[in-house]
């Protein structure tokens, strides 16, 4: 997670702690049970790590961040029941969560980004790259996000297409990578597509376009979704399509760009 073409992301987090925490830290605590986990599972074990005990693993809790359609307590409390560890999911807002995720890398371990975080986290330096080799289903994801393209055709690239965020060159990497590489910085669990919703027995015919939304005879009855990284899109949408304006690309807007959208959300409002 295409919501803007927004890929909702799971990314290992990462983070440097205090010399006197890495006798025994929970983060090696954690990589340790992860490869434990993975034999569990009949998976590619991390290899590496010191074996870990019984006894500890039980006082790991692993810490997964992120928003709520994908972070479910239910999924958490069957991980730690099946992984024998505590997992704790906290959900946030998008807007808290990459705060949290860039100020504060060391209080999660996994963090559940949406395509436009991954691009911040990982020039950030704040998450791991993930081997794609080891994903055993990663040939069947969506190619739009692996190899950004549809039928073979290439997926435009405004907005926050989630194939430019997807891969970097080396784990540690803090820049993005254009093109397939071996390293990824997230994987796609959720995505959607933005809609208009409506009323074709009040409306009285099919809405098709985007340029419908801010129609004068209804106003008053239209509305964005009130999520600035989302809204600001559908009405870059909207004004694109009246023929007002033409972005060079709404997801990287110019400053005349921004203005213009912004001056033309508050004439709009002030006309009801």
């Amino acid at each position: 997670m295409l919501d803007r073409d927004k890929g909702n992301v799971g990314a290992s987090q990462a983070g440097s702690e205090p010399a006197e925490a890495r006798k025994l830290s929970r983060r090696r605590l954690l990589k340790s049970a992860a490869g434990v986990a993975g034999a569990a599972v009949g998976s590619d074990a991390i290899r590496g790590f010191p074996t870990i005990w019984a006894q500890e693993i039980k006082d790991i809790e692993l810490r997964h961040v992120g928003v709520s359609y994908s972070v479910v307590k239910a999924i958490g409390d069957q991980a730690a029941k099946d992984l024998g560890f505590k997992v704790t999911m906290q959900n946030l807002d998008t807007s808290a969560a990459i705060n949290r995720f860039i100020s504060q890398p060391n209080t999660v371990d996994i963090a559940d980004l949406e395509g436009w975080q991954a691009k911040l986290a990982a020039k950030r330096g704040v998450i791991q790259g993930i081997q794609v080799k080891k994903i055993k289903e990663f040939d069947s994801i969506l190619p739009i996000f692996t190899k950004g393209e549809i039928d073979g055709h290439k997926i435009p690239r405004q907005g926050i297409s989630p194939y430019e965020a997807m891969y970097i060159a080396k784990p540690d990497s803090t820049d993005l990578h254009d093109g397939v590489t071996e390293w990824a910085t997230f994987l796609p669990q959720v995505y959607n597509a933005d809609s208009i919703g409506y009323r074709p027995d009040l409306v009285g015919h099919e809405v098709t376009e985007w340029k419908d939304l801010i129609d004068p005879k209804f106003k008053g009855k239209a509305a964005i979704l009130d999520v600035p990284a989302i809204g600001i899109m559908d009405a870059a949408l909207c004004f694109e399509s009246a023929g007002l304006i033409k972005y060079g690309n709404k997801g990287n807007m110019t400053k005349e760009e921004i203005d213009f959208t912004c001056n033309k959300l508050i004439e709009l409002k002030k006309q009801g």
